[in-house]
């Protein structure tokens, strides 16, 4: 059995990973962060996104990689989706991505065939974004970008809507990762029913996160370890004691785990998806503890720098941490997988 890219797939990663190196310098992230942080959080100029690259990124096809072609996207699979997840998270991209596609992967599972006609073009073109959050007694506290979505999807046991961003309660929120926007959004009464499934979206949107995080934490071990080299006491560098070097090879170890648990989840939404809320689970939950350990770790190998603002680790570290609650927190997501593994142990047992 081949578990290696295809050829198509080897060409989206290597593309993906030389624009982005290209566009997203850290001292360009670093200066779109900056501006983040002076900008007024109730209005248009608290932005740290480069609208041009976005555009670009659109006549690229990216935002719509995974929706149909009837709809304006590329059609393709939810592995090239976290081809490119992985990619963004290494660059630290600050773009709306993550937001957009989670939105489009809940209304191409959920929605009718009109709310997909009116939705995913613009998804997909990235011209007419969408965003998505997870409601809890009539609130979404922490949803990606939906300040400037035109969209917005709120998912829980209250049900499934869809409402535009001008009809919705929309409240700025602040976290410690000024790289990426986050509101609290309430919907009221407004906004329309998504009658169908949303959990295959919803899983893979989790999966995409599970991908970014697996970015983030290799972009922060290959720091530590390039420190580690260069780094020397007693005219040795650090990376040559036991401490350090034990360190940065569990750093390896969790990155791997993440990657693997990530692209498998994206395999069971091509190819096996009655088990993709599982898999998605288990890669959200791996990846949320790994990509925060990675970071805290890197941070230990640099040292007293490491805590500086001036150092730009601290950055993956922020990311790392808000993504690991978004959309579920690797606790939640345990406890996922206990229950519809127990579920299906359950199933096996009666038949």
């Amino acid at each position: 059995m081949n578990f290696d890219f295809s050829d198509d797939q080897q060409a989206i990663k290597s593309t993906a990973k030389d624009l982005l190196a290209e566009r997203f310098k850290l001292e360009k992230v670093r200066a779109l962060a900056e501006a983040a942080l002076q900008g007024d959080p109730s209005g248009a100029t608290l932005r740290g996104y480069d609208d041009a690259i976005w555009s670009e990124l659109g006549e690229l096809g990216w935002p719509g990689i995974f929706i149909g072609e009837e709809h304006g996207g590329q059609g393709l699979g939810a592995v090239e989706l976290i081809i490119l997840m992985e990619e963004l998270g290494y660059a630290l991209a600050p773009l709306p991505f993550l937001s957009n596609a989670a939105a489009g992967l809940v209304i191409a599972a959920a929605g009718s065939d009109e709310q997909k006609e009116r939705w995913l073009p613009g998804i997909a073109s990235g011209e007419a974004r969408g965003a998505l959050g997870l409601l809890k007694d009539g609130e979404a506290a922490l949803v990606p970008d939906a300040d400037s979505a035109d969209v917005i999807v709120l998912c829980g046991h209250e049900g499934r809507t869809v409402i535009q961003r001008s009809a919705a309660e929309v409240e700025p929120v602040k976290t410690m990762d000024p790289t990426r926007r986050y509101a609290r959004v309430r919907s009221g009464d407004a906004g329309e029913a998504l009658e169908g499934e949303h959990l295959p979206g919803l899983s893979i949107a989790c999966a995409a996160v599970a991908a970014e995080l697996t970015g983030i934490a290799q972009r922060a071990m290959e720091m530590a370890v390039e420190y580690a080299r260069d780094r020397k006491q007693f005219d040795r560098p650090i990376g040559s004691y036991q401490a350090v070097s034990h360190r940065c090879a569990q750093m390896l170890l969790e990155v791997e785990g993440s990657r693997s648990a990530s692209y498998y989840a994206a395999w069971t939404a091509d190819d096996e998806p009655d088990t993709v809320a599982l898999a998605a689970s288990m890669a959200k939950a791996y990846a949320s503890d790994a990509g925060w350990r990675v970071c805290t770790s890197a941070l230990q190998v640099h040292g007293g720098i490491g805590f500086t603002w001036e150092h730009d680790l601290h950055f993956f570290l922020k990311r790392a941490r808000v993504d690991g609650v978004l959309w579920g927190s690797a606790k939640e997501h345990r406890e996922i997988v206990a229950d519809l593994s127990g579920r299906r142990q359950a199933a096996t047992t009666v038949a």
